[in-house]
């Protein structure tokens, strides 16, 4: 589409907000893109009348190609119609105008408009949303104020008896005033996501939106008009399907809320814990929630009821459901698939596989603590439970080349139950090969040939290299091929034991022609 092209993380925090009953003006503040193009995009979602819960629950790369792929004409006829409602609203207070009269003016201007009844849809649709308010600070469920304290509280290191000081997360819901409160080692992204996370799940609800401060975790530019937002906490606001709505900056009215019980939590939390000695975090955090706990049941100044009250009376109810699982972090690459059909995760050094028709194109990595999701533009090809350990390979055996499958399958089971097929006499001989090597890997080739020797020459003669071999205690191809080459395993036993018989091969035998080069 023509316009400035956002992230999936932005279009969905669009599409968050819209639900909410924001502005153009607002949305467009609240994730630092222009008006147009919060304009642009919210048309296009009306136009092809795409539901706005659909949007936000399909994955990005869907979302990606449905707004920015090819796109109807009609984008231009509604972005006409559009162009004209101010008038047409206008022209309605005017004694004698109705819709009808409008739409017959619409017409004449454009002749391929819309029809009568879809004039009159979204001319309804535009005078409700003109008309709409902003939610009131205090509607049940509607946001989560959420900051870090000023103070800090602190660790003692039970051997050296360091102070260790930590930070104090707090989130508080703007009606109940329902207070969560948490320590952690830092500020971090990931720290701060964990303890968003936390609070989502102590309240058992999401709200529909959060309220936080300028945190560098949250917000990477701060601005009084249009803050930059953290892509990855607008991920987990998606998540969630909650949007984000930064406070602006040097404006302490908008965090009002959080600032206030900032100020209670110094007192009901912070003053009972100053003389007690904790050493871990957990241990800090227990001691914590029985001070939380005491401070959301006390009553409010003058009321009958606490926060705990109002919260599970008015409150919980409005929150939407959680998540079904816990957001993970994502961490994003760009690759190109090598020659074996796998890409390289450069963090944890350790190969995945893709379907082998990708070789050579770039491909975008997505992991989490558990999965790694593989893309080619937008369609996912492929996708792995994630393993840390460096220098390995997962490998789904369909993504190889037919001639690639069967190396693929290589493994000391795989070459152990091929031989017990032939003989026992065999399989001793083949878990002696692997026995040898410092890694099994480095005999599979050996094995191979040893065990392909029998489409060759036969099972019993491959039965009687493999025992006369191990008579010899030599333990590798090149002895069994000398051995069937020589037929040396059909040698009777009056012939072993002439002056001619041939030894056996073996690299630490010189040979006659050694000793004349000597002479």
């Amino acid at each position: 589409m023509a316009g400035k092209i956002v992230s999936m993380y932005k279009l969905k925090q669009i599409i968050s907000l819209k639900m909410q009953g924001q502005s153009r003006k607002s949305i467009a503040k609240a994730v630092a893109t222009s008006k147009t193009t919060v304009k642009k995009y919210l048309q296009l979602i009306e136009s092809n009348q795409w539901d706005c819960q659909w949007l936000l629950s399909i994955e990005d790369n869907e979302l990606e190609a449905l707004f920015n792929g090819p796109q109807p004409d009609v984008t231009l006829r509604f972005a006409d119609m559009q162009s004209m409602m101010s008038y047409f609203v206008k022209e309605l207070e005017r004694v004698g105008v109705n819709r009808w009269v409008l739409w017959g003016e619409y017409r004449n201007k454009h002749p391929d408009g819309y029809s009568y009844s879809q004039f009159c849809y979204y001319l309804q649709q535009y005078i409700k949303a003109k008309s709409a308010t902003m939610h009131f600070e205090h509607e049940p469920g509607d946001k989560l104020f959420i900051d870090y304290a000023g103070k800090k509280l602190h660790l003692v290191d039970a051997h050296t008896g360091e102070i260790i000081d930590v930070e104090v997360f707090i989130a508080t819901l703007g009606y109940s005033q329902y207070t969560y409160v948490e320590a952690s080692m830092n500020q971090q992204k990931e720290s701060f996501i964990k303890s968003t996370e936390n609070a989502l799940l102590y309240f058992g609800g999401v709200p529909k939106v959060l309220v936080c401060d300028n945190l560098k975790s949250a917000v990477t530019k701060a601005s009084k008009y249009e803050a930059d937002l953290n892509n990855d906490f607008l991920d987990f606001a998606n998540h969630y399907q909650t949007a984000v709505l930064p406070t602006r900056s040097a404006k302490p009215k908008d965090k009002a809320h959080v600032e206030k019980s900032v100020s209670i939590v110094y007192s009901r939390i912070y003053a009972k814990l100053r003389d007690r000695v904790l050493h871990t975090l957990p241990e800090l955090n227990a001691a914590i929630r029985e001070h939380l706990i005491e401070h959301n049941n006390t009553l409010f100044q003058g009321k009958d009821y606490s926060r705990s009250q109002c919260f599970e009376t008015d409150e919980r109810a409005h929150l939407k459901p959680l998540a079904s699982e816990r957001y993970q972090l994502k961490e994003y690459s760009q690759v190109q698939v090598l020659k074996n059909s796998h890409v390289h995760v450069h963090k944890d050094k350790h190969y995945y596989s893709v379907p082998y028709r990708y070789i050579g194109e770039k491909v975008k990595i997505i992991c989490t603590g558990s999965t790694v999701n593989i893309y080619y533009k937008t369609e996912r090809i492929a996708v792995h439970s994630r393993d840390f350990r460096p220098y390995k390979y997962t490998t789904t055996k369909e993504h190889l080349p037919s001639t690639h499958q069967f190396v693929a399958d290589w493994n000391p089971t795989k070459f152990i139950t091929w031989a017990a097929s032939i003989h026992p006499d065999v399989e001793q001989y083949i878990k002696k090969i692997l026995d040898s090597r410092a890694y099994p890997e480095q005999a599979y080739r050996s094995c191979v040939g040893i065990l392909s020797m029998e489409k060759k020459v036969g099972k019993e003669r491959l039965i009687a290299a493999c025992k006369r071999a191990e008579h010899f205690n030599i333990y590798n191809y090149k002895v069994i091929s000398n051995i069937l080459q020589n037929k040396l395993d059909v040698m009777s036993p009056e012939e072993e034991n002439t002056s001619q018989m041939v030894l056996p091969f073996h690299e630490n035998i010189r040979g006659a022609e050694y000793y004349n080069k000597i002479k």
